[in-house]
């Protein structure tokens, strides 16, 4: 029976990622097509990346500034509207674009006995003289799309060696995905 048990679980841990990814994958694809009233399956999410890339491409020109800028002034006068882009707009331009806020890989020492975090500073100082000496730094939650902003004497705050796409994807996985400069420092900390 345990044999049985421990096969079944070990089939779930293969099968269940598999599953979830192709389902997100073919939902994502059916639904697009729907949407372009496509009867060729996957033309919707070629479509989709062509604009995309289309919107990305004229956005970096003369005329696409442009048009952004009336596009984005409009939107900056409707106030719930306004909110939700501002906070949209800084979201993705943390992690892609020239504004990256998420490229500078953290670890925060959080008590004495050499317990750490690990997060993403994002801001280097602050005007209010209370705070001088103190930084931001953003400590994403694992499996989850939140986390928490702490600010903390600088000198609790260590950077590491670490491309940032990869330390988040360390941090949102639990520490299971493979990560070398957080395994390099919690391998150095082993007692």
């Amino acid at each position: 029976m345990r044999t049985l048990t421990r096969s079944f679980a070990q089939g779930l841990l293969v099968l269940a990622p598999v599953a979830i990814t192709t389902w997100v994958v073919w939902y994502t694809v059916t639904t697009l097509d729907e949407w372009l009233d496509t009867s060729i399956p996957g033309l919707g999410i070629l479509i989709a990346a062509a604009g995309i890339t289309l919107i990305g491409y004229l956005a970096g020109n003369v005329v696409g500034t442009k048009v952004l800028s009336l596009l984005e002034s409009g939107m900056q006068r409707v106030p719930i509207i306004k909110l939700l882009y501002n906070s949209l707009r800084d979201l993705f331009g943390a992690f892609v674009g020239t504004k990256r806020k998420f490229d500078k890989p953290v670890a925060v020492e959080i008590n004495k006995h050499g317990l750490k975090v690990l997060g993403f500073l994002t801001s280097q100082g602050f005007d209010d003289p209370q705070l001088a000496g103190h930084v931001s730094v953003y400590l994403p939650e694992s499996y989850n799309f939140a986390g928490n902003l702490i600010v903390v004497p600088r000198a609790l705050v260590h950077p590491l060696d670490a491309d940032g796409a990869e330390f988040m994807a360390f941090i949102m996985s639990g520490g299971v995905t493979d990560m070398n400069a957080a395994k390099t420092l919690i391998d150095s900390q082993r007692l």
